[in-house]
């Protein structure tokens, strides 16, 4: 239980921050090579956002475990 809590903050970071970039893709912010997967804009931030809010919900959750 000890290590629980840097590990939650971690995984919340990355999603919150992968949640960003799939949304700025999905806006049209990002651009990416023609050869890339992501093309289909409009999924992409929707993905994003569900990935974003994931992400917020583990630091919230983290904050919550007490610091040892």
């Amino acid at each position: 239980m000890r290590s629980l809590r840097p590990i939650i903050l971690v995984l919340g970071v990355v999603c919150a921050l992968t949640g960003a970039l799939w949304i700025g893709q999905g806006l049209g912010y990002i651009h990416w090579p023609r050869s890339s997967f992501m093309l289909d804009q409009r999924p992409w931030a929707d993905y994003g956002a569900a990935v974003a809010v994931v992400g917020l919900l583990l630091l919230l959750v983290a904050r919550r475990l007490p610091r040892r």
